[in-house]
């Protein structure tokens, strides 16, 4: 589907899909999500917004604590996080 990536952690890949609801409650928990894609073309998103970011987006019914998501970004490194994070954030701005 459009504007889903995916997370992979030890050997386990799962798909992250930017419900409106995931969305929703993303925005609750960081703020507008306009001015995080603003932070995140400035250089400035911290590492914690995009954790959260990916953690939201992942299915609530097969969704990893927030430790394995930590753990996917630390493995895949910044450059690597910002590409399922890139794929949500346009998805966010282009809609569907």
């Amino acid at each position: 589907m459009r504007g889903e990536a995916t997370l992979a952690v030890d050997g386990k890949t799962w798909l992250l899909r930017p419900t409106f609801e995931a969305l929703v409650a993303a925005e609750d928990e960081l703020g507008s999500l306009f001015a995080m894609v603003e932070r995140a073309a400035e250089g400035s998103l911290k590492l914690a917004e995009i954790s959260a970011m990916l953690w939201h987006c992942l299915p609530a019914d097969n969704r990893p604590d927030r430790a394995t998501v930590n753990q996917a970004i630390l493995e895949m490194g910044l450059v690597g996080a910002m590409v399922p994070l890139r794929v949500i954030f346009s998805q966010v701005l282009k809609g569907a």
